[in-house]
């Protein structure tokens, strides 16, 4: 299974597109701003990092013209961060990269993708039903 997900690891695909890759958490930033502006600090606690580490994340989306800063209407000291035009877009493009099932998984006979889908189901269901355990996060061991 390790071998199949890296195999289709789109990260490369999703850099060229956009021009830059979105490591180091502005990714993740960038699609929590897809439902509406939010304060730096929303955002640092959301992540579970410190104030001027979102910053840094943000000046780094700001760079590339994906967010901006704006005063927030109800306290003129805070600012919100909120998507711009070529934000919508960023999440657009990545969309439809990530979201684009690999060939192998679309010429699976009806059956299988039945099945699989099943399974990935019961896995979802699996890992939302159980809370995370700090200790787990070492990865299992799998070959293939």
């Amino acid at each position: 299974m390790q071998r199949f997900v890296e195999a289709h690891n789109r990260r490369g695909e999703l850099a060229e597109a956009l021009g830059f890759r979105l490591g180091g958490g502005r990714g993740k930033i960038l699609f929590q701003l897809r439902d509406g502006p939010v304060t730096l600090s929303q955002l640092a606690e959301v992540n579970g990092v410190d104030a001027p580490y979102a910053t840094l994340i943000v000046d780094k989306l700001e760079a590339h013209g994906l967010v901006e800063r704006r005063p927030h209407p109800d306290d003129r000291r805070r600012k919100l961060v909120t998507l711009t035009a070529a934000g919508h877009n960023a999440i657009a493009t990545a969309d439809a990269i990530l979201l684009r099932p690999p060939a192998a998984v679309t010429n699976l006979p009806a059956d299988d993708l039945e099945q699989l889908t099943g399974l990935l189901t019961r896995l979802l269901d699996a890992d939302a039903a159980e809370p995370a355990d700090p200790k787990s996060s070492a990865p299992a061991s799998m070959s293939g």
